[in-house]
């Protein structure tokens, strides 16, 4: 029995809360010492926290669409990193986030999910061909209007050419 087109691979964004607990840690040393961020340095704010997806399969993906439920309404921020921590943890660098974010929202009384469609479609795309250098891929997403990470579920759909 033949195949009915592409495979499709569903990729979550999880919470990696080693790094995102590092990155407080910093911003909390900083005040303790009275000390500032270095020029250009990006530091986590309390809405913020980072996620990462593994991907599995690194060749031939192609961006099908966002799967992003929140359990509440709100609104959250999802943006990209070209940064590729290492075990040393280096500083994440305001210069490193990229450009479209992908915004999404549920308002109250609504079950529907909302989104920026252009600039969403557009960040899955360049997730197609970041996943064909990367093996893995982090995220900052920030929270809006009362949500946190147990309010999200969200992953990212790929069919394999």
């Amino acid at each position: 029995m033949a195949e009915d087109g592409p495979k499709q691979l569903e990729m979550p964004l999880v919470l990696d809360q080693g790094l995102t607990k590092q990155m407080r840690l910093r911003v909390e040393s900083l005040k303790q010492r009275g000390e500032k961020r270095q020029d250009g340095e990006k530091l986590l704010r309390p809405a913020e926290s980072v996620y990462r997806i593994d991907f599995i399969q690194q060749q031939r993906l192609q961006f099908e669409r966002w799967n992003v439920v929140l359990d509440k309404p709100g609104k959250v921020t999802i943006t990209g990193t070209s940064q590729n921590w290492t075990p040393d943890l280096t500083n994440l660098m305001t210069r490193q986030l990229l450009d479209p974010a992908a915004i999404f929202w549920r308002k109250e009384d609504s079950d529907a999910m909302d989104w920026n469609e252009a600039d969403a479609l557009e960040f899955g795309e360049r997730l197609s061909d970041l996943a064909k250098i990367r093996k893995v891929m982090y995220f900052l997403i920030t929270f809006g209007e009362g949500l946190e990470p147990d309010n999200l579920k969200a992953s990212v759909v790929f069919s394999q050419l």
